[in-house]
């Protein structure tokens, strides 16, 4: 299974094939000028270990992961799947769902960032509200 449909925006930053993947979106507006590097929105495809403990994300599991992260600390949704191309299939579904403003980003956020995320919304083309 491969990203070629992933929507526009998306990018698949890092591809190991048999392993971990990583989906970027709009790397080229968040470039620390335009936007916040570090808030630069990513998927993460997995079957690492989900435990906190050092090295347990390199720990192999028979559970495939899709993460999304706004920022490193601002986890979005996380959905599990049974195989790495069903977990391909989710992570490009995720990536559709979040540039068609099906994600609630806003709602991940603890301290709100108003002006940033009015910004993001028109990034996206969405209302950052889940219907």
């Amino acid at each position: 299974m491969s990203y070629d449909a992933l929507p526009e925006g998306w990018q698949v930053w890092a591809d190991e094939h048999e392993g971990r993947s990583v989906l970027t979106f709009r790397p080229d507006v968040f470039n620390t000028k335009d936007f916040p590097a570090p808030c630069l929105p990513t998927i993460y495809v997995t079957n690492g270990s989900r435990k906190r403990r050092p090295g347990a994300s390199q720990v192999p599991t028979d559970t495939w992961h899709v993460s999304l992260f706004l920022e490193p600390e601002v986890e979005g949704p996380v959905e599990k799947y049974d195989s790495r191309e069903d977990a391909v299939a989710g992570a490009t579904d995720l990536a559709d769902r979040f540039v068609r403003g099906d994600v609630d980003y806003r709602g991940l956020y603890q301290v709100p960032r108003e002006a940033y995320l009015a910004r993001l919304d028109e990034l996206v083309g969405g209302d950052g509200v889940d219907d």
